[in-house]
């Protein structure tokens, strides 16, 4: 098995690397020379406040850097990929934001071993250094019933910890109060992962192997494999089953969240689920929470504690009061902290009405006229040639497109006659137009509908009760043609319905022109230049519409929407000359 495909230059440099890329894009960020470090650039605001610092592996991005800022982290420090910092850089860090002015140092500290061995190592040596500093350790893993010795892991709750501390560190509170705020409120966080795939560590095999079809239910943030496996269920289900373990009061690392509490959700994406899959899952967690009567105050949905691309997301649940909600508020400009509103997400209403539409044409009352009877014998005549061409058309579509333009076309027509059965004819041609619009936008279907109805809106403003005569109609039928191709990308010599199309309109242009008495003549010769100009479809290479994604050596046929255009032409002028 090959390691998986990664976009990085090599698998030792990509941790130095993606630090730079995060504090070149970041102006608020700097990097300690020598050491995996990323500071504040404003360090001289931490003056007389409280420092926070956290850190832990690379591969959780954009923890632990892209929490640093104002409001948020002073300083983040990290280890290779899934590895822990070294007590050095770590010193490094606490003594940077000591010389800084800062009162004093809280080192915020996922719960795994390696963490606190070094975290705690580099704690001692700087109160050695005569630096005021404590240490708060996160463990918001609900996934064991019965954790062992080492205790429930630091998961993407610590996010939460860093906003709140980092809110009061920057309104001024002593060590001291931080420490003692957050601990009360780490016994109200929660957090539970799944995932649909493993991830690897750069240059190395995947973690663990899923079987396709399974999904692996509290896993942690570093590749390490969950509780249990079971068959992948819809979103629904999964956010379900989720919540119910973070929830179950027989596991010891329950939260303990009944029907009237108030939380705030973080909906995190271990780092390879589509935005939209996370929308979903979003949505989801909302429902599911609001069903067993708990308030949602706030929803952050994204990225935010990561392991690599792992397929999963993991949900994490803090109990909240206004208290809690006002320093997760508070404004902060790490460029990781997502721009969230400060609106309760329960109670909330999120539908708006759509304006009333006015009744669309087809629905339309309308009175008819001294054109109504022509233009109905001209309509009926133009439905039955549709559909007695409906197999035709479907054939030279199945050469080069997806072999239905024959049924578009017979809906169309369909459609018409069965408005036809039901109403008059307006006497007006432009509100006749109006309705063929709305008609074959709404029963067409596919881009010919789109085509038609473009074209028909845009001729029916042309041809009114006062203007109907030859030259209105040339002028709609330009007015039309130009709108297929202003919003169609397509031109005569494309193979599309302009090559029948367009070489007509050219002719009928000359109706305004016409001595009187010569209109059947210009109409004719409109006819033969739609029949030949269909015919030369043959020789084209589609550079438009589906037929242009085939090869051009295999479409020797003409194109049906043209042959379609020629025939509907041909049937008006026939009924005419009735």
């Amino acid at each position: 098995m090959e390691p998986k495909k990664k976009l990085i230059n090599s698998a030792d440099g990509c941790v130095d690397e993606a630090l730079v890329g995060l504090a070149r894009a970041s102006g608020g960020l700097s990097l300690l020379k020598g050491h995996r470090v990323v500071l504040r650039s404003d360090l001289d605001d931490l003056r007389g406040k409280v420092a926070l610092l956290s850190g832990g592996g690379s591969g959780h991005e954009p923890a632990h850097g892209g929490y640093v800022g104002a409001g948020l982290l002073s300083a983040a420090v990290a280890g290779g990929v899934f590895a822990s910092p070294p007590p050095a850089s770590i010193l490094a860090a606490i003594l940077s934001l000591h010389n800084a002015g800062a009162s004093g140092v809280l080192l915020i500290v996922k719960n795994y071993t390696g963490d606190r061995l070094n975290f705690g190592l580099a704690a001692e040596q700087a109160r050695n250094h005569g630096v005021s500093v404590d240490m708060v350790i996160v463990a918001d893993d609900c996934a064991f019933n019965q954790p062992s010795k080492a205790g429930r892991r630091g998961l993407c709750g610590t996010i939460f910890i860093h906003k709140l501390a980092g809110a009061l560190a920057e309104e001024g509170c002593s060590l001291e109060q931080i420490v003692s705020k957050v601990t009360e409120v780490l016994k109200g966080i929660g957090t539970l992962g799944v995932s649909l795939s493993p991830c690897s560590v750069p240059g190395c095999l995947p973690s663990f192997e899923l079987p396709p079809g399974e999904m692996e239910l509290g896993l942690g943030i570093h590749g390490e494999p969950g509780i249990k496996r079971s068959q992948v269920a819809s979103a629904d289900e999964i956010v379900k089953t989720m919540i119910d373990h973070i929830t179950n009061p027989d596991s010891q690392s329950h939260l303990s969240v009944n029907s009237g509490d108030s939380v705030v959700v973080c909906v995190n994406n271990l780092g390879a689920l589509s935005c939209l899959e996370m929308a979903v899952v979003t949505r989801a967690t909302i429902i599911c929470l609001e069903s067993r009567g708990v308030v949602v105050a706030r929803v952050m949905s994204g990225s935010f504690m990561t392991s690599l691309e792992m397929a999963g997301v993991s949900l994490t649940l803090m109990k909240a009061n206004q208290e809690t909600l006002r320093l997760f508020d508070a404004k902060t400009a790490a460029p990781a902290w997502p721009n969230l509103s400060s609106v309760s997400v329960s109670g909330r209403s999120y539908m708006i009405e759509p304006q009333a539409m006015s009744t669309r044409p087809q629905d339309g009352t309308y009175s008819e006229g001294p054109l109504s009877p022509v233009m109905r014998k001209v309509l009926e005549r133009v439905c039955s040639t549709l559909l007695g061409k409906q197999e035709e058309l479907n054939s030279l579509d199945r050469a080069a497109g997806d072999g239905d333009c024959g049924n578009t076309h017979a809906q169309a027509a369909k459609a018409i006659q069965e408005w036809l059965r039901d109403h008059v004819v307006p006497g007006c041609p432009g509100q006749l137009l109006s309705v063929l619009a709305g008609l074959v936008q709404e029963k067409m279907g596919g881009s010919s509908g789109a085509l038609y109805s473009l074209f028909l809106t845009a001729a029916a403003g042309h041809v009114t009760v006062g203007r109907s005569n030859a030259a209105a109609w040339a002028n709609a039928m330009h007015a039309g043609t130009q709108a297929m191709k202003r919003y169609g990308g397509a031109d005569a010599g494309d193979r599309t319905m302009l090559d029948a199309l367009c070489p007509a309109v050219d002719e009928l242009m000359k109706l305004t022109k016409a001595p009187p008495g010569g209109e059947m003549a210009v109409l004719q010769n409109a006819v033969e230049k739609a029949s030949s100009g269909a015919e030369s479809t043959r020789g084209l290479t589609a550079r438009a519409g589906r037929a242009s994604y085939i090869a051009a050596e295999r479409v020797t046929l003409p194109d049906p929407g043209a042959v379609a255009v020629a025939a509907i032409l041909k049937v008006v002028l026939e009924s005419l000359k009735g």
